[in-house]
């Protein structure tokens, strides 16, 4: 089963005094980046909520927002006397010394920092419970969501890594007929520039026997048909996070059907390693989404 890492999940519960929302966004990346948005009550709990996210969302770019919100309807606010004192005076005692005219004073002062807070009071333990048994509620969501999502993906790359294997199938025929088409254009040029009479027979198969050598796919085909087949078995496997060790298999792939390409001296294996590469891009396209 593969897991897509793009995904989204919400939870909501009623607390003692407040209602909390619990939203999770996920989104592609090599690695783990959380971005954590919590009420500045959560400050004491933010390392066990991180480790949390952390432990099961195990790959991606990861958004997580805490809302609180009094049952009563909005946040208690309450205005810093001491700070609003000192904003007033310094504020002042510059607009008269600089000459600035009059203005909305009290509305500047009020969107100073740490003028107006909420009162927050601590979280209760069965507050606590709560708010893990929501974000519980809210991962199990959106890992389902990346359940649903790497099914499709997984689909997708079954189709394509199948085609290249049908593909490759493909490849014998042209190979054979490869050979033939190499010994009469050596034996066409060696009647163009040398006369038939000077030649050595057997030298001239031994040096086609070379050339053939040289470009000789076997190998390729044998290892290419390996490394689809791997592919297909690591896909299919319990593991969890697969998306690395697939996209190093997708890279030997690639280099195989390279290497197939470069050895072809064949119009029409090279049309087939074409379309080898539109499905391995495919495939590499859909696991820049795996986990």
């Amino acid at each position: 089963m593969l897991l897509s890492m793009t995904s989204y999940g919400r939870s909501t519960a009623a607390l003692t005094t407040k209602s909390i929302a619990i939203e999770i966004k996920t989104l592609n990346s090599k690695f783990v980046d959380l971005r954590l948005r919590v009420p500045p009550i959560f400050q004491e709990k933010e390392m066990v909520l991180r480790k949390i996210l952390h432990d099961k969302v195990l790959r991606g770019k990861i958004e997580a927002t805490f809302t609180f919100e009094n049952q009563e309807g909005g946040e208690n606010y309450s205005i810093n006397g001491s700070i609003f004192r000192q904003y007033h005076l310094q504020l002042t005692s510059l607009q008269q010394e600089l000459n600035i005219p009059d203005g909305d004073l009290l509305s500047s002062i009020m969107r100073l920092p740490e003028v107006v807070s909420t009162s927050e009071e601590s979280i209760s333990d069965e507050d606590w419970k709560t708010i893990q048994s929501t974000l519980d509620a809210a991962l199990d969501k959106l890992i389902a969501h990346r359940a649903e999502e790497g099914a499709a993906i997984e689909a997708d790359l079954q189709i394509h890594i199948n085609s290249i294997l049908e593909l490759l199938d493909l490849v014998t025929p042209y190979e054979n007929e490869r050979v033939e088409k190499v010994r009469q254009r050596m034996s066409s040029s060696l009647d163009e520039y040398l006369s038939r009479d000077n030649v050595d027979e057997n030298r001239f198969e031994q040096e086609v026997l070379f050339y053939l050598e040289k470009i000789d796919i076997t190998e390729e085909k044998v290892r290419l048909k390996q490394h689809c087949n791997y592919f297909l078995q690591i896909m299919g496997n319990k593991e969890v996070m697969k998306g690395r060790k697939l996209n190093f298999i997708s890279q030997e792939i690639g280099r195989e059907i390279n290497t197939l390409g470069a050895k072809a001296y064949s119009s029409d294996i090279q049309k087939l390693v074409v379309r080898m590469k539109d499905d391995l891009e495919k495939i590499k396209e859909q696991l820049a989404n795996v986990v």
